[in-house]
């Protein structure tokens, strides 16, 4: 069912845990968790896994989630009750008042009661965009949601730089919107901005890609000031399409100006333009910028045919870009974001999968993935593109863009010499200490995951039931050293 394909060598780590699948923002609401178990789910029975060391997602701590974000935009989100629970746990403890009352509820309680004196909850409500608008809705486990999201995208940073893997791939990432106390278009955690900031803690240069079809603009926000993370952004632009922000001129402050880069496009934008110009630009910000890693955001709302998006990418295309990324040989993380036409999504993230493998895999869908019926009538990976669409992007304004960007570019040094005056407190407390007493650590850490666990995981079977040893922050579910045991 795949195809080994020259560049083969890479070691992949994999971030899964289907329970980020399970959260629902709504049934009107065009974000759908879901997407990711589907895309999981042609890993699955693509054979893809078998290839990767697949670790199981663990949830974010508090204090990590703090290296960005507003603590008490954190702890709103942290003590969020949805509706239903809140009258719940009222009609709970009125009726119950004589009787004893659960702990937990009698916290929540005591929380709602609190809230409701003080008369906070509208304002943190409309101060934090939380549930004010259809875009961002409360639900019930969402920061358990944004939990998980931003654990993944953590540590793939961390596999990256304990040289666990040269690609780490998290689907269930990529927020691009968030901002540091501020939800915006469906994101509420950034789990980019953590993930880089990790990196930052060894790196002295990243380099951030975003083929999202909007303007990656809370990445871009949170690093605008500093010359140590440029931000690439190939985005939809104009005509009041969200956010609205990502123009050419964009392009940073004070030591961080012209370290933005900003492609603005129009809708209708078609696979060869679009890799033209993709590949003309990286391959200069590559040539001046030298990143010691890149973290790439794979948004597959730039595909044809998605609800939200104005651009007709193939699936082919879209990956094209991930391939080209992958073929200057730096560490590189991927991670999902937009994309709302789920089944076409799903296909993608497989797809680029096996780019990051080095595979080829089939054209037919598996015939037993408990998704199969979604991707009717030709159930087949690559789907057609629209017809007949107008590329509203004219080759002559597509090379002044690119002209503009080398302009830009020019006014930096190459391979900027960047020093440390602050090295950020990293999110793994033993982590410089991690080579001095490894053996020690792994006794410590070790746990033990039956394969029947990882079946249940990942929903298949046949496998040995051997036993494997896995460590902790995310734990190792599957090896690929294992491959040859099965």
């Amino acid at each position: 069912m795949i195809q080994t394909e020259s560049d083969s060598s890479n070691r992949v780590a994999y971030f899964y845990n289907r329970f980020i699948g399970k959260f629902h923002y709504g049934k009107e609401h065009p974000m759908k968790p879901k997407r990711i178990i589907m895309a999981h789910n042609l890993i699955v029975n693509y054979g893809l896994f078998r290839q990767m060391d697949v670790y199981l997602i663990r949830e974010a701590q508090l204090q990590e989630i703090r290296k960005f974000h507003d603590p008490d935009y954190i702890i709103y989100l942290s003590q969020f009750m949805s509706q239903n629970k809140i009258n719940f746990v009222k009609e709970y403890c009125s009726a119950n008042n004589e009787c004893v009352i659960p702990e937990n509820l009698l916290e929540e309680f005591k929380l709602i009661i609190k809230w409701s004196q003080q008369q906070k909850i509208k304002t943190e409500n409309s101060e934090f965009k939380v549930g004010d608008s259809p875009d961002n809705p409360t639900f019930s486990g969402l920061f358990s949601y944004c939990q998980l999201s931003s654990g993944a995208s953590i540590d793939c940073a961390h596999s990256i730089l304990t040289g666990q893997a040269d690609i780490a791939i998290n689907w269930s990432g990529g927020l691009h919107h968030a901002k540091k106390k501020e939800a915006s278009g469906f994101c509420y955690i950034n789990d980019i901005v953590l993930c880089i900031l990790e990196l930052l803690r060894v790196y002295v240069r990243v380099l951030y890609v975003d083929i999202d079809c909007h303007h990656g603009d809370g990445v871009e926000e949170a690093f605008y000031l500093t010359n140590r993370v440029m931000t690439l952004s190939f985005h939809q632009y104009g005509d009041d399409f969200y956010p609205g922000t990502g123009q050419l001129n964009s392009v940073g402050v004070g030591v961080g100006r012209y370290y933005s880069v900003n492609v603005p496009m129009k809708p209708g934008m078609s696979d060869e333009p679009y890799l033209e110009m993709f590949k003309k630009i990286t391959s200069r910000v590559m040539q001046i910028f030298r990143p010691d890693c890149i973290v790439m955001q794979c948004g597959a709302d730039s595909l044809s045919l998605d609800k939200l998006g104005g651009f007709n990418l193939s699936i082919r295309g879209h990956g094209a870009c991930v391939k080209y990324m992958k073929s200057f040989g730096i560490p590189m993380i991927l991670l999902g974001g937009g994309g709302y036409t789920i089944q076409n999504v799903s296909r993608c993230w497989a797809y680029e999968t096996g780019i990051a493998l080095g595979q080829q895999i089939d054209e037919a869908i598996p015939s037993n993935d408990i998704y199969y019926d979604n991707y009717s009538p030709d159930y087949l990976l690559h789907f057609p593109i629209k017809q007949n669409v107008e590329n509203r992007n004219k080759t002559e304004d597509l090379n002044k863009i690119v002209a503009t960007v080398y302009d830009y570019l020019s006014h930096i040094e190459n391979a900027p010499g960047i020093h440390f005056h602050d090295v950020p407190f990293s999110f793994y407390p033993d982590m410089d200490q991690e080579n001095e007493d490894d053996d020690k650590e792994q006794i410590d850490q070790k746990q033990e995951v039956s394969l029947n666990e990882l079946e249940q995981e990942m929903g298949i079977s046949n496998f040995s039931k051997n036993e494997i040893s896995v460590q902790s922050n995310s734990r190792k579910m599957y090896s690929k050293s294992q491959q040859q045991d099965l």
